[in-house]
């Protein structure tokens, strides 16, 4: 993504017009978001992903040509600088656990409230994941029809206490800071954390953790997003 500036350049993919200028108008009227371009399809959207380098991607979970796993796993694989909000009409979508997987930056219902929208943007512009409480549920039901490896190493009670603050949202540093240890110290329990559950990031290690009975209650009972910070 790009450096700070005033305004976040955002790329919106949509081939449903009409979705499209309603969410150009949530977000443009908060003055922190710039609507780059327009795409009506997935072929499109990476072609102007490509060139315009948008610092966020707005896109469609299903649109013509290209679908939106294919766009994430495009941006992925080319190591583009630009995060991707995935747009979904539905909080069951059996798409969401491989959209995760692929490295996609959060999740939006098209019936969310603007508020939901723009925080999602907002919070996948600062590398974090977005996502609705009924949109975390389905992610959780998807992990939990994994097949988990019976050769798993348990957490130890001090990696369980921090997949729990990272669940809650804390960054390594906030983390750290309640704990009494360093980022790096943080980063290393997490690194042993990901390996001992076989996971690549927060939010999978999370909703594996939460799977498996090791984490009880980190999921807010609200209607704010959950947020974890990758």
């Amino acid at each position: 993504m790009s450096e700070e500036t005033d305004t976040i350049r955002v790329l919106l993919a949509n081939d449903n017009a009409v979705i499209r200028a309603g969410v150009r108008e949530v977000l443009e009227r908060t003055g922190d978001f710039e609507i780059i371009a327009e795409a009506g399809d997935g072929g499109e959207a990476l072609k102007l992903i490509r060139e315009l380098g948008p610092d966020v991607a707005v896109v469609d979970v299903q649109m013509h040509h290209i679908y939106g796993i294919e766009v994430v796993r495009e941006v992925q694989y080319n190591s583009w600088p630009v995060a991707v909000v995935i747009l979904t009409s539905y909080d069951d979508d059996p798409n969401i656990g491989s959209l995760l997987k692929a490295g996609s930056n959060g999740f939006a219902l098209q019936t969310a409230s603007p508020d939901d929208i723009v925080d999602a943007v907002w919070d996948a512009y600062h590398g974090k994941t977005s996502l609705d409480p009924s949109v975390l549920s389905q992610v959780m039901a998807q992990v939990s029809r994994m097949d988990i490896c019976p050769e798993i190493t348990p957490l130890t009670e001090a990696e369980v206490e921090i997949l729990g603050l990272v669940g809650r949202g804390m960054t390594n540093h906030a983390i750290g800071t309640r704990l009494g240890i360093n980022d790096y110290t943080v980063q290393w329990h997490l690194i042993r954390i990901f390996d001992k559950l076989q996971v690549n990031n927060r939010t999978e290690a999370v909703t594996r953790a939460l799977s498996m009975g090791v984490l009880q209650g980190t999921m807010p009972g609200t209607s704010e997003y959950v947020v974890y910070q990758n």
